[in-house]
C-alpha cells in the first residue's frame, strides 16, 4: 500500500498510527520542509549572484566609459571658455558717468551694494554723477 494513502486513510478513519509510522512521516515532513528550504535557498543564492554580475558589468561599463573620455581629452585637449550665463534682473544696460571716473564709480556701487546688504547684480545704478 503507498505510503501517502495509508496515511490519508489513518488519519481520516481516526485510527492510532504506530510509533514506527509516526517517524516514518516525521522524517518524510521534515524532509519535504528541508527540501524546500534548500530550493528556496538555491533560488535566493542565484537571484543575488545575478544582481552582483548586472552590477559588476554596470561599473566595468562605466570604467571603460571613463578611460575613453580620459584618452579623447589627452588627443584633443579642450580650451575651457565659459558659457554665456544670462543677466541678473538688472544687471543689463549702462550706468551714465558724468564726470567720475570708472574705477570711482565702482567703489560707489560697491559701497552702495554693501551697506544695503543686497548683491550688486540686483540692483540698478542708471547714472552716477559728481556733487560738487
Amino acid at each position: 500500500m503507498n505510503f501517502a494513502v495509508y496515511a490519508a486513510q489513518t488519519a481520516a478513519s481516526g485510527e492510532k498510527i504506530s510509533i514506527g509510522d509516526a517517524a516514518i512521516t516525521a522524517v518524510f515532513g521534515y524532509a519535504v520542509v528541508f527540501f524546500g528550504l534548500v530550493l528556496l535557498m538555491c533560488v535566493l543564492y542565484c537571484t543575488g549572484a545575478y544582481f552582483k554580475s548586472k552590477e559588476a558589468k554596470a561599473k566595468a561599463k562605466a570604467e571603460e566609459d571613463l578611460k575613453n573620455i580620459a584618452k579623447q581629452v589627452e588627443a584633443n585637449p579642450l580650451t575651457v571658455t565659459p558659457a554665456d550665463a544670462p543677466k541678473a534682473p538688472g544687471s543689463a544696460g549702462h550706468v551714465k558717468l558724468h564726470n567720475v571716473p570708472d574705477k570711482e564709480a565702482a567703489m560707489i556701487m560697491a559701497i552702495v551694494a554693501d551697506k544695503m546688504q543686497t548683491p550688486l547684480n540686483e540692483l540698478h545704478f542708471i547714472s552716477i554723477k559728481e556733487v560738487k
